[in-house]
């Protein structure tokens, strides 16, 4: 084993920092918590601790291929550049495109960005982050004059009350959450509010939740504006607002009639919960506002934002310690890619298009005569235009749009019939690079080198920890390879991503004088050794802050023409399409706990797909009973645009109305459970983010005629039935299963599917049948040793998973296990752990449940004590506190 390697962690974009130790000869990691790392001193969330289970090299993508044939990088770098030059030479530069990702580091965005806008002259490059942050982007700079998140982390410790806006904390940015648990476990006068659709696991510490409507939030936010300003006693800060802002009697103009009881109507909120959180933000001097995706995926994402914001310009609660609105960054370089131009109407360095100079500068940094002079086409627009055949060639790099994009069969049928698609990728098999023309093998987490960027400003270092896997090569390095075939060679020079850092610092400083937020230039000059040293540090990084800087606009001076915030007039707006009797019900979509983006990482770790392991929609126990929905049972959801099927969940945490869907399932993990192909592509006309949280669509249930699973200790060459979701476990694979008929010998059936790969002389198959009942089990084991387990009957009333999957540890099983295999419960005696409840330390249901009952455990801190559950990145806290009340 080496030292521990100082990295960054790869999920959200709270920027954790991890303490690496690897071993290369086997391939392996010890993963810890950086515990001087600023956010999150040692904390990692389940997904983090589970990194060292992520990096396995099946599935990766290891040698670049052309037309699905294995080749060189010679060949394939020779054959993207050829064909990008002959598509502009016959279409013009607007025919190519490029679509990134918050996964790239800081330099692969940079030369990306640099080639196609500096050099190919298109403002064709988009990336991922326009579904997440675009609507944040686009308010803090009506706002502030440049897309500046004004707050720190520490503000958490400082704040007296803190709301969440739209935003589960608990399961997206976890370990933000948990200091802002620690915070208030501190500081009992801290108050919580979530404002939320749907009641969270970031309820648990809320001292006031409030079920806004779906899509409401600019009347609340308008409402507490007018309630600031109202009456004759206002709650406003008069001089802040003379001295440091304008706009305002145009934005209270705009309010006048967002009054207690006309937001309450709009927003159907009890009105003495809307007054009590009004009067809270109005009597309290420090005050953060934390919001995410709720906010930004809207149609209306933008307004909701300056909404926020005007609420703290009206009350001077911004840039100063515990106070102001705060951007929750969905991806670990969504603010990185920000910072270099990542969106297609931004140059880098927060330069944009909207500015003749800032065109001009970049292009004479560049040293470019043909730089892109408008912005290009956002990220729905772009596919649309693959799909309608106006973008002829297309690049797409980390990222899997034909899943996380909305209308995603419309996308699918865009990359189908578009002429060349470069697809780059550390994962072999994706829904994207299965439609890949040519396939280019990226460096993975742990072999990448740079900076990321974290929602608080922090610039972090990720350090490669391996030898990069096969032929894989960094994003930079294949840009810059393709950028000199095609001409480019003396503006892409670059041997390191140091070299690439520096010239990404020095235009943030380039004609600069204070004019622009964005300013790293202190690090221009740096050297390869401080460059691999370099400390976790918040921009601006200059002469003047030359140890960076933890707030901005304490001293009320914005990026605006005049230097003052700009209120903005907010007119509240329905989303782009509403229910109606064919599409009555309400969609929200949102992540889990243990997974990330479209699983390609996290569902290679067994432990973090067991507690949510199958796609799944939440409805009210109203709404299961109008639809005839019974829980556990399977649900067809369709909208106008596609359809997916999902496991029912009956819960009242959704109101009624509402259903909600998770992300993440991908054609490789689910047969139907792609929910991108559901989602609204209606996109706010200013941020081009589109409404990811309010789709139209109707349920049923869906009744296939045999329902099952198989487990198995090798993975299935094959899977026959309409519904299937694979998962990943401990040495075997788990396959949830349904059809709509029924096998005439099941038997064969199990064994065509793949359950006889090791079928042998010393096989020995257990058998049963009973065909009246529509009821098989069978279980195949070879010299004791469990190899393959299937049930399945005409309804779905199984055990639990959880005794059976626990045997494909043992090297061999006794005889009451193997007694008791066809039960599926474990013999007497024999504890079961039920269905994991703590992912980071495995533990079970029904093990908290015994040591609740045994033990007399009284609060989630003595389960913590006695199991360790809860106690890493206290995610499953929530869910111990139910099992503790019931």
């Amino acid at each position: 084993m080496n030292k521990p390697i100082s990295t960054t962690c790869p999920y959200c974009g709270v920027g954790c920092g991890i303490s690496a130790l690897a071993d290369e000869s086997n391939h392996r990691l010890l993963i810890k918590g950086d515990s001087s790392h600023p956010a999150n001193f040692g904390r990692l969330c389940s997904k983090g601790s589970a990194l060292g289970d992520t990096i396995e090299l099946k599935g990766r993508l290891l040698k670049p291929s052309v037309y699905g044939r294995e080749t060189n990088w010679a060949e394939a770098l020779d054959l993207v550049a050829d064909k990008f030059l002959s598509t502009i030479e016959t279409y013009g530069p607007d025919s190519v495109a490029i679509y990134g990702s918050g996964q790239l580091l800081t330099e692969d965005y940079y030369v990306a960005n640099k080639l196609m806008k500096g050099f190919i002259g298109s403002g064709n490059m988009d990336t991922n982050s326009r579904l997440c942050m675009s609507s944040s982007v686009a308010g803090h700079k009506r706002a502030f004059g440049a897309d500046t998140v004004p707050g720190c982390y520490e503000d958490l410790e400082h704040a007296e009350l803190i709301i969440l806006i739209g935003s589960n904390t608990a399961w997206c940015h976890p370990v933000s959450f948990q200091r802002i648990r620690a915070a208030k476990e501190t500081n009992p006068l801290l108050k919580i509010v979530v404002i939320d659709p749907r009641r969270t696991a970031s309820c648990d510490i809320a001292d006031l939740y409030l079920p806004v409507a779906s899509g409401s939030d600019a009347w609340l936010f308008n409402g507490l504006l007018h309630y600031l300003s109202a009456g004759c006693a206002p709650r406003t800060n008069p001089s802040y607002i003379e001295q440091h802002t304008e706009g305002y009697a145009e934005a209270l103009a705009a309010a006048e009639n967002a009054d207690i009881d006309q937001v309450a109507a709009q927003c159907r909120l009890n009105k003495e919960d809307l007054q009590r959180f009004y009067e809270w933000f109005a009597t309290t001097d420090k005050v953060m506002s934390l919001y995410s995706q709720g906010i930004n995926q809207s149609s209306s994402g933008t307004d909701k934002v300056n909404a926020i914001i005007n609420c703290h310009l009206a009350t001077g609660k911004i840039g100063k310690p515990g106070s102001g609105p705060f951007s929750l960054t969905g991806q670990p370089n969504a603010m990185g890619g920000r910072e270099v131009g990542g969106l297609s109407h931004q140059l880098a360095a927060h330069m944009d298009f909207s500015n003749a100079d800032d065109i001009d500068r970049v292009a004479r940094f560049w040293g470019s005569q043909q730089i892109a002079s408008k912005p290009g086409l956002a990220a729905v627009d772009l596919f649309n235009a693959i799909y309608d055949g106006k973008v002829k060639a297309v690049w797409i790099m980390g990222t899997n749009p034909v899943v996380s994009l909305p209308n995603a069969d419309k996308v699918k049928l865009a990359l189908q019939g578009c002429e060349f698609v470069v697809v780059s990728d550390c994962i072999a098999n994706t829904d994207t690079t299965a439609l890949g023309h040519v396939l280019l093998p990226a460096q993975g987490w742990s072999e990448k080198d740079g900076t990321v960027t974290n929602s608080e400003r922090r610039i972090s270092r990720q350090r490669a920890l391996f030898q990069p896997a096969g032929k894989a090569k960094p994003d930079w390095w294949i840009i810059s390879q393709v950028a000199r075939r095609m001409g480019f060679e003396a503006a892409f020079p670059y041997q390191s991503s140091a070299e690439i850092f520096r010239e990404h610092a020095a235009l943030s400083g380039f004609e600069n004088n204070g004019q622009r937020d964005f300013d790293i230039s202190a690090f221009a000059d740096i050297s390869v050794q401080e460059y691999d040293q370099l400390q976790p540090t918040q921009w601006p990084v200059n002469q003047h802050y030359p140890q960076g800087r933890a707030r901005l606009f304490d001293d009320g001076k914005f990026y605006t023409p005049s230097g003052k915030a700009q209120f903005i007039a907010i007119s509240p707006r329905f989303p782009g399409r509403l229910p109606d009797k064919d599409y009555p019900l309400i969609l929200n979509t949102g992540r889990l706990r243990d997974q990330w983006h479209t699983m390609t990482r996290t569902a290679i770790a067994a432990k973090l797909n067991q507690h949510k392991p199958e796609p799944f929609v939440e409805i009210h126990p109203v709404d299961a009973a109008r639809y005839d929905l019974l829980a556990d049972s399977l649900a067809s959801i369709e909208s106008a645009w596609g359809s997916m099927l999902a496991r029912v969940h009956v819960t009242d945490s959704q109101q009624p109305g509402n259903v909600f869907v998770p992300m993440h399932w991908t054609a490789q993990y689910a047969s139907h459970g792609r929910m991108g192909a559901l989602v609204n592509p209606f996109v706010d006309p200013i941020s081009k983010q589109p409404e990811s949280k309010h789709t139209p669509v109707r349920i049923k249930s869906y009744q296939p005629v045999w329902q099952g699973f198989i487990l198995s200790r090798h993975e299935l060459t094959s899977i026959s039935s309409e519904y299937w979701v694979k998962i990943k476990g401990d040495q075997f694979y788990r396959y949830e299963l349904a059809a709509d008929s029924i096998p005439e010998d099941c038997l064969e059936w199990a064994k065509e599917t793949g359950c006889n790969t090791h079928d042998t002389a010393s096989s020995l198959w257990q058998k049963y049948q009973d065909p009246a009942q529509g009821n098989y089990r069978a279980a195949m084991l070879i010299d004791n040793r469990l190899e393959s387990v299937i049930f399945i009957a005409k309804n779905n009333q199984f055990p639990q998973r959880s005794w059976l999957s626990s045997l494909f540890v043992k090297a061999t099983l006794d005889k009451s296990e193997r007694m008791a295999l066809l039960t599926g419960l474990p013999p007497e005696g024999t504890p079961d752990t039920g269905k994991i409840i703590c992912a980071c330390f495995n533990v079970g249901e029904q093990t908290i449940k015994t040591a609740i009952q045994k033990q007399g455990l009284k609060t989630h801190q003595d389960v913590g004590r006695c199991l360790k559950a809860g106690t890493n990145c206290g995610s499953c806290v929530p869910e111990i506190k139910t099992l503790l009340a019931s």
